[in-house]
């Protein structure tokens, strides 16, 4: 099976001065977990090469034991050093799609044309989505085949209001994503902050934060099997 993994480009924090991009754990935890399920992984990012990592993701209280590995694999390096083009992506060429998150992904992909594109062509197609913690912001303006919202009366989950409030960054994203998947019609429950939980709804999977990110790679795994 082939595996896109899609990755932001954005490396600004709003008008912070600080750095943001893609949270690690939310990579590193999903590429092994698909990875030693047989899957052939590529990476993309809007801007190709080396994706900007959340300084924040790289702290020592940041790490698991997927980061710890990831830290010592050359080669998962060297993949994500060099990510090819979204705007080459051919649908026809991946079973299935995850997004990793971060806060990146609010800025760059929940805005980009061939994120949208992608994500409408690969469900058209009958084939699963899945999105962890801010990724499934990139579902904002995603429609289904009729025209709605693809998360209306979907059952959803993603980084909860609580816990963007926790991190102190309420004010600086362009939007919440708990509040725009309730505003676009799904169906949102969550757990406590910080706890795992991910949830499947058709062939879309989405998980509430980094903690989520195997248990999404595995329902994902569960689509695909």
């Amino acid at each position: 099976m082939n595996i896109l993994m899609v990755l932001t480009s954005h490396d600004q924090l709003g008008d912070t001065g600080k750095k943001t991009g893609f949270w690690l754990e939310e990579f590193a935890a999903p590429y092994y977990a698909l990875q030693e399920a047989g899957a052939k992984l590529t990476v993309v990012s809007p801007n190709g090469g080396q994706p900007p990592l959340d300084p924040k993701s790289d702290e020592p209280d940041s790490q698991t034991d997927a980061t710890r590995r990831f830290k010592q694999d050359a080669d998962a390096q060297a993949v994500l050093a060099n990510t090819g083009k979204l705007s080459d992506v051919k649908v026809a060429d991946f079973d299935a799609v995850f997004y990793p998150g971060g806060h990146g992904p609010l800025w760059d992909l929940a805005e980009d044309p061939h994120s949208i594109a992608l994500i409408e062509q690969m469900i058209a197609a009958g084939k699963p989505v899945a999105a962890v913690c801010h990724a499934p912001g990139v579902l904002r303006h995603v429609k289904a085949l009729d025209g709605t919202p693809l998360v209306r009366g979907k059952q959803v989950t993603g980084f909860t209001n609580t816990e963007e409030d926790a991190v102190g960054l309420t004010a600086i994203v362009p939007f919440l994503v708990e509040d725009m998947l309730k505003q676009n019609g799904g169906v949102y429950s969550k757990l406590g902050d910080w706890q795992p939980y991910a949830v499947t709804d058709g062939l879309l999977v989405t998980g509430q934060n980094p903690a989520s990110s195997e248990a999404a790679a595995q329902a994902l795994l569960k689509l695909l099997a």
